[in-house]
């Protein structure tokens, strides 16, 4: 349930009063006219009408360049609403577009922040590996600042935002290109001549490994649209990107190509099941854009993007079955 609140003319206040009565809307009321001639109602929505109620609202208020539409939390509602005895839909319980996109977005940007988190967390994985610790790959595997840009990528593919999709994959190659860089000179300070067992498990991929990415990517997906963010630390544990490219960083500049090789068939087997996981269950969970002319948009970008993944998952079963 959540508190959405209108700001907007006055001549849009029976209409919008309409709308949450329409729509079903659990209370509903306004403040008087302020002096700018806007007046701010207040709808109380419960989780299955919310992305009705905000479409709605964005095709009214889409042309008013003085309306806002603010999304706020609710933590609790005296009396209790009744509960709802219908069956809801498949989003009915988790968060709405544009929710989403506001989480998913500030993951997909090239900023610092993500570039020191990048270099630290690569830090941390590549000593974790060196000393064979396992505590201490896992420590590089929760902060996981490559997982962001990947979930980004196959949500900006389902709605067809260009925007996001080529912020989202310029993110990941710089994410990946400085992993890679600071393994491969961590790599040059501390040869590996006998790789400990941690540095060996991440150089090998099987069928368990491709199975776990997808089943992973899955579940980061359903944890963002269902509101459970605590699930995401044990998706970035089981899916981790880091560790696979620092120990191809390292084999590298160890000179041990057949490691480094599987050390690469594993980092792209976990982004591409990631990334295609996640592509199927936004799509399952009905995340649509909003107007029919961006339907068709991203009808046929998730399309392509998921035919892509597809031959990519073929050609690495293929490779691992070598």
């Amino acid at each position: 349930m959540k508190l959405i609140e209108v700001v907007a003319d006055a001549g849009h206040l029976d209409t919008l009063l309409g709308l949450a009565e329409q729509h079903g809307a659990l209370d509903c009321w306004y403040s008087q006219t302020t002096d700018d001639q806007r007046r701010s109602v207040r709808m109380l929505v419960a989780d299955e009408a919310r992305q009705t109620v905000l479409d709605a609202l964005q095709n009214l208020l889409g042309a008013s360049e003085n309306a806002r539409i603010i999304i706020q939390p609710v933590e609790a509602v005296l009396p209790r609403p009744a509960p709802k005895t219908e069956d809801a839909d498949n989003n009915s319980s988790g968060a709405t577009r544009e929710e989403l996109y506001n989480a998913i977005e500030k993951d997909a940007r090239l900023d610092r922040n993500f570039l020191i988190l990048v270099f630290l967390s690569t830090v941390v994985a590549a000593i974790g590996l060196l000393e064979n610790n396992v505590a201490v790959i896992v420590g590089a595997m929760v902060i996981a600042p490559l997982l962001g840009p990947n979930i980004a990528l196959a949500f900006a593919a389902t709605l067809g935002d260009r925007d996001l999709l080529l912020e989202s994959l310029k993110t990941n190659l710089a994410g990946v290109a400085l992993a890679l860089v600071v393994s491969f000179l961590i790599g040059r300070f501390w040869q590996v001549d006998v790789p400990g067992t941690e540095i060996l498990s991440r150089t090998t991929v099987g069928l368990d490994g491709i199975v776990l990415a997808l089943a992973s990517g899955a579940a980061a997906v359903l944890s963002l649209t269902s509101g459970i963010a605590s699930a995401l630390v044990g998706v970035m544990v089981a899916v981790a990107l880091l560790p696979p490219t620092a120990a191809l960083g390292m084999m590298l500049a160890s000179g041990q190509p057949a490691l480094a090789t599987g050390a690469a068939l594993l980092l792209a087997a976990n982004v591409v099941c990631v990334n295609l996981a996640a592509n199927l269950v936004f799509l399952i969970k009905g995340v649509r854009p909003r107007t029919w002319l961006e339907k068709r948009k991203a009808r046929q970008s998730v399309v392509w993007i998921v035919l892509f993944w597809f031959i990519a998952l073929g050609v690495l079963l293929a490779a691992v079955a070598v």
